[in-house]
């Protein structure tokens, strides 16, 4: 390199370096400087952030081709600071566009400049896999600090507490087992049946509460706080009583989020047993709390993530960190009109999670604010006391996350204090008074709710019990007074009948061991409580905070959920979509098209999920009435990738619309990596679901989307009209499976098993070696009840041939339409349907089982299951599907001769239909002998056979046979 070019990068270096100062108050940004690397006198890293509650970057930078600068970025990994000893653990290459090296204004060129950077941590490992990441000076800055958590430092903390919980959890055992009603008292304090994960949990929330209390000791000028060791040396000064009155006066400050549960446990414990569990984790405290950094800025709540991730101390669904941090990324970049400079502006905002859990919603939020505050010069301290006392809200039903959500956003700034907190546990099924309350759902109500921590009067909470419940008093959540409203809500449904199995059945409020008559008045006042809601009972709980949201989010403010995938096209969620649709706008859908676990932003559901984020109409606005919908390929790992995920999908990018034809959508890169697809939908068919999510390409839904509207528009081919129309104006589908046998809904029949003389013979259950041809036999008979002719007679003439499937597993079933040789009901997995013609019968089955049906079928239903599609009952009369009203005589007469052709033939599952030979064969005479088209057209479905089996929502993951591959 020649002097000059030197000369060029160490001045530049030192531009950057100064701005990336003004973004990150509280660091030391160096640059250019020798002696700061412990045995390395004359190594000059390029640009070296510092902080004491963060681990040090370094940034190696250079002008594009930039040959040396992953090397050197590299090399850095491992060395140690001279002026503290802390090891480097993340470097950051980054390269310089060519022109910032002829600016005549550096400071303007860097600023303007998009910096290419890739982050690398010990053990090769770098960000991203391949290629680069752009952004300006700002975006480098927010990287830098995410990098500069260490991630070993939470490792170690995180070890060093669990194993100090194990031990006092072997102690709490030996008191559960001795002393049952104590370990059952501890129980009911957590909102937490399950023992294992209620001891656990305990032992976490008296260990943190003595870490906090380490840290705030001191602190507070009016309250004499004392160090841990100050308040007892061993067993002989009584801990419990001390420790216990010691939070009483904490309490009088406020911190009741983390320190009100950790003292009733305390309280509860006996006298020997409290010396051994408080002793055992006062020393690891303190040790923790020696190590500095270790618990410095954000690190308590990652910590705490990490405890709970196994779920062993945390009996539930959370929302995964990065989960968390992409979620609230897409929120608060939907905000408009805030100057992110002045901490006065973002001390009037108010962000709202009703079901806030473990917290990692709003402390997502938070670190959002802090950063953005950060990076506009600001010093993200001067925020902590206002984001507590006034900016965030928290609520849940579980004291035990209320405790968690308290010490993560506690956390934030450790060393900082604060006195009201507006974190709410809700009172929740029966209560002292023998009235009912159903937590945050009252919500939808009322603007005035009872809580069981009385947060804004500390001084009226004395301790005990039944003190306690006296000095619950109301507080006050506005509505329209939200700027933010974030949610990854329980999403259980509360429609089981009175017939259930598992005889639970309200199970929406079966939890903590409810009685039958508790979830009984339960699920009635949700009822009443949702009168005029978008809450629907077979969409679940969801829809009920759903609705909460929209009501306490102001106008222009954003709600931002965490939300089951039925809610995109499921028949229950249509309320909440035409709110969307109607009410608000600028609307991002995200799911993932990936597998399993892999499906959902959660943890554990098994079931994929999606998030909506919305901005609420401004009064005088107009919906748009269209929504960018992006599909993931997997959801993020790390903190890291949420931001790049986060950064792809808020681009300001013209992005391809679902009208405009197979061309698929607009790529989301993560270096040189494809992460995702972004395509421009309309969200105005709220009633039958809005399909173009969750799908790797994007191809398929511009295809399934033109067939619905009875154009053929397959990949480079050119247009053709189809008939197409909704099955409900074709045919009559059948009734749900409840009407025909639940006593519950005064139903005529009820089932037993199939016999050759029944009188009323029912395709009623999915059985994959029986539904290889799509002549199927009845496989079950109902039998009338006594004394319903009348009603026997009508649900009988609802009787057919066809019958469609209602949960259509693609991986192990072929067939999406079922014909039977007898006129037969339809079951709980076989719905039937009624035509006015039998000729229909044999055209409708036959289309429903070539790839142009299943297409129709898979765009229609909820893809909520690994591999797997389902169709309500009602929702089936919004499946397109081929207008068999429109076919000539001759081909109706053509539909029934391969209908006969088929009859014997053998379909494999339908995620193999592009390699199945019969498939294939069944494709082209329904394309070619019946519709009509020619040869290309036919070979073009073929291609699209092979598109939706590669599909995860289609393969579910399925190892496909040796030697299976398309057929034409």
């Amino acid at each position: 390199m020649t002097t000059t070019s030197r000369q060029a990068e160490s001045n530049a270096n030192a531009m950057l370096g100064s701005l990336l100062q003004g973004m990150m108050r509280g660091a030391g940004v160096r640059y250019e400087n020798t002696q700061v690397i412990e045995g390395h006198p004359g190594l000059r890293p390029d640009i070296i952030i510092t902080d004491d509650q963060r681990s040090p970057v370094v940034v190696e930078a250079e002008y594009m081709p930039a040959y040396t600068a992953e090397d050197e970025a590299k090399a850095r990994l491992g060395l140690q600071l001279a002026d503290g000893g802390r090891r480097i653990e993340a470097a950051i290459a980054l390269r310089y566009p060519t022109d910032v090296a002829n600016a005549s204004d550096l400071d303007s060129a860097i600023r303007a400049a998009s910096l290419e950077y890739a982050v690398f941590y010990e053990g090769e490992t770098r960000f991203p896999a391949s290629g680069w990441i752009s952004g300006g000076v700002s975006d480098l800055a927010d990287l830098i600090r995410l990098v500069s958590v260490s991630e070993s430092e939470v490792d170690v903390a995180t070890d060093i507490l669990e194993q100090a919980i194990d031990r006092a959890v072997a102690v709490l055992d030996d008191v559960g087992s001795l002393r049952p009603r104590i370990a059952q008292e501890i129980e009911r304090l957590l909102g937490m049946p399950d023992p294992a994960a209620a001891r656990r949990m305990a032992c976490a929330i008296i260990a943190n509460a003595l870490i906090f209390h380490e840290r705030i000791a001191g602190m507070h000028p009016d309250a004499d706080v004392q160090p841990l060791n100050l308040l007892w040396g061993g067993g002989a000064d009584n801990p419990q009583s001390k420790i216990s009155a010691a939070w009483d006066d904490i309490l009088q400050i406020n911190y009741w989020a983390i320190f009100a549960i950790a003292r009733d446990i305390v309280n509860q414990l006996p006298a020997y047993d409290a010396v051994q569990i408080l002793d055992q984790l006062r020393d690891t405290s303190q040790r923790i709390n020696a190590g500095g950094a270790i618990f410095a800025h954000d690190l308590t709540g990652r910590i705490f993530q990490r405890l709970i991730a196994d779920r062993k101390y945390l009996a539930t669904f959370y929302t995964l960190p990065a989960s968390a941090a992409l979620l609230a990324r897409l929120a608060v970049a939907k905000l408009n009109g805030i100057d992110w400079a002045d901490a006065n502006a973002i001390g009037e905002l108010r962000v709202a999670d009703f079901t806030c859990g473990t917290g990692a919603l709003l402390s997502a939020v938070y670190e959002q604010f802090a950063g953005r505050h950060e990076r506009a010069g600001g010093d993200p301290t001067a925020l902590h006391k206002a984001m507590m006392e006034d900016v965030l809200y928290g609520c849940d039903v579980m004291p035990s996350a209320i405790h968690i959500s308290g010490a993560t956003l506690s956390g934030i700034q450790p060393g900082l204090g604060f006195d009201l907190s507006r974190l709410y546990a809700m009172p929740y099924g029966r209560q002292a008074d023998g009235s009912i309350q159903i937590g945050s759902l009252e919500l939808l109500q009322s603007s005035s709710v009872m809580t069981l921590f009385n947060m804004n009067d500390p001084a009226r909470r004395t301790g005990s019990r039944g003190e306690e419940t006296a000095a619950q008093i109301a507080v006050d959540i506005p509505d329209d007074g939200f700027d933010i409203v974030i949610m990854n809500p329980p999403f259980t449904s509360n429609t089981k009948h009175r017939d259930a199995d598992d005889n639970i059945l309200n199970a929406a409020f079966a939890a903590f061991g409810a009685p039958i008559a508790d979830q009984d008045d339960m699920a009635a006042l949700l009822i009443q409580s949702a009168s005029g809601s978008h809450y629907h009972g077979h969409a679940g709980l969801g829809s009920a905070f759903a609705s909460i949201a929209d009501k306490k989010v102001r106008p222009g403010g954003i709600v931002a959920l965490v939300l089951p995938f039925t809610a995109i096209n499921g028949a229950a969620w249509a309320k909440f979509r035409e709110l969307i649709a109607t009410q608000y706008a600028d609307t991002t859908i995200v799911s993932i098209a990936s597998i399993g676990r892999g499906m959902a932003f959660s943890s554990d559901t098994g079931i994929a999920e999606c998030l909506i984020i919305a901005r609420k109409l401004e009064p005088e606005e107009n919906p748009s009435m269209r929504a960018e919908f992006v599909s993931l390929t997997h959801r993020p790992v790390g903190f890291l990738e949420a931001r790049e995920f986060s950064r792809g999908i808020a681009a300001d990018t013209e992005l391809s619309r679902l009208e405009d034809g197979p061309y698929g959508g607009v790529p989301i890169y993560c270096g040189e990596d494809l992460v995702g697809e972004a395509l421009d939908a309309p969200i105005d068919g709220y009633a039958t679901g809005w399909g173009a999510a969750r799908m790797n390409d994007a191809s398929l839904a511009q295809v399934a989307h033109s067939l619905s509207k009875g154009v053929l528009w397959l990949p480079a081919a050119q247009t053709q009209e189809l008939p197409i129309a909704l099955l409900g104006e074709v045919g009559q589908r059948g009734l749900d499976s409840q009407m025909v046998i639940s006593a519950a809904h005064n139903a005529p029949f009820t089932k037993h098993p199939p016999s050759p003389t029944g009188t009323y013979p029912a395709l009623w259950n999915h059985n994959a070696r029986n539904e290889t041809r799509m002549v199927c036999v009845p496989d079950s008979q109902l039998r009338a009840r006594r004394g319903m002719g009348p009603r026997t007679a009508e649900i009988w003439a609802t009787a057919s041939r066809a019958h469609i499937s209602r949960g259509f597993r693609f991986t192990a079933q072929p067939l999406s339409v079922a014909y039977t040789e007898q006129i037969s009901l339809g079951g709980r997995a076989w719905p039937n349907v009624k035509f006015g013609d039998r000729r229909f019968d044999y055209a409708f089955t036959i289309w429903g089982n070539s790839t142009l049906g299943l297409l129709c079928y898979w765009w229609h239903s909820s893809r909520q299951q690994t591999g797997r599609g389902d169709i309500t009952v009602s929702g089936m009369d919004n499946l397109p599907t081929l207008d068999l009203r429109a076919l000539s005589d001759e081909q109706l007469a053509t539909a029934q001769e391969i209908f006969d052709e088929f009859r014997e033939l053998e379909l494999q599952p339908a995620y193999l239909a592009d390699a199945d030979p019969n498939r294939a064969l069944l494709d082209r005479r329904v394309v070619r002998d019946m519709l009509g088209f020619d040869d290309a057209v036919y070979e073009g479905v073929r291609m699209l056979a092979a598109k939706w089996c590669a599909e995860p929502s289609v393969h579910g993951g399925k190892r496909r046979p040796a030697g299976a591959r398309l057929v034409v």
